[in-house]
């Protein structure tokens, strides 16, 4: 074996990957100063709202998901009781919390696009 330099081998997504880390966070705007576009400002409150929407959002999935899981266990005879031989705790976790994900994800889609809709038109 020969006594070379030891090479790191790298997949060039590795190397992509580890380059990014090092650069400044591009994703923080600075706060609008006195004067600034009125672009920017628009831009920022559409932001501010969406975000306020998706706090919304993220508590009514908390709700669903762990009221169900609360109420599961606060009735531990929904294991017990069955409908067509499967027990009705699993059909309310199958057959009535993933529509209830689906409403939510597509409320939450509507509403952000409103949002959005909202800043575009003029006045």
């Amino acid at each position: 074996m020969t006594s070379g330099r030891r090479v790191r081998v790298t997949s060039p997504q590795t190397r992509i990957a580890l380059s990014r880390r090092h650069r400044p966070a591009q994703h923080l705007l600075p706060l609008p100063e006195p004067g600034e576009d009125t672009d920017t400002v628009a831009g920022r409150a559409v932001f501010a709202r969406q975000r306020r929407l998706a706090l919304h959002t993220l508590g009514q999935l908390g709700l669903l998901l762990f009221g169900l899981s609360g109420l599961l266990a606060a009735a531990p005879a929904l294991g017990r009781i069955t409908l067509g031989g499967v027990p009705v705790s699993w059909m309310l976790l199958m057959a009535a919390s993933y529509p209830m994900l689906l409403v939510i994800a597509v409320l939450h889609v509507r509403r952000a696009e409103r949002i959005e809709d909202g800043a575009e038109r003029p006045g």
